[in-house]
């Protein structure tokens, strides 16, 4: 039997994407919206939020790179770091790569996500 497809209509553009569900990790609506989590065996896990693709295992680190290491860069000491949002924790793995941080501090709305996520 061929995997089935989840499809991503773009919400800014007339395009639709198609990715191959190799297998459902978590599906589940919470107080918020709609978690899914697949594997795929070209991009490994898929985090789809409310059926818009978020970030993928195969490219998640250049997200996250250039999210936090840029700001933690230009900093001359960032020692507290807020991150709101990021409940997949990359972007607070990236900080956590930093001597210098004492304290990081993640704030997600939605503990649905870090659920699915971990």
């Amino acid at each position: 039997m061929e995997n089935p497809l989840f499809h991503e209509e773009d919400p800014f553009a007339p395009v639709r994407y198609s990715y191959q569900v190799d297998e459902v990790l978590c599906r589940r609506r919470t107080k918020h919206q709609d978690v899914l989590v697949f594997r795929n065996a070209y991009l490994g896990k898929v985090l789809v939020l409310d059926g818009v693709v978020q970030l993928t295992e195969w490219d998640e680190y250049y997200y996250h790179e250039m999210l936090a290491q840029v700001p933690m860069h230009a900093h001359p000491r960032p020692k507290d770091v807020l991150i709101i949002g990021g409940g997949d924790g990359g972007t607070l793995r990236e900080v956590l790569k930093h001597d210098v941080v004492e304290r990081a501090v993640l704030v997600e709305l939605d503990a649905g996500v870090i659920e699915a996520s971990s």
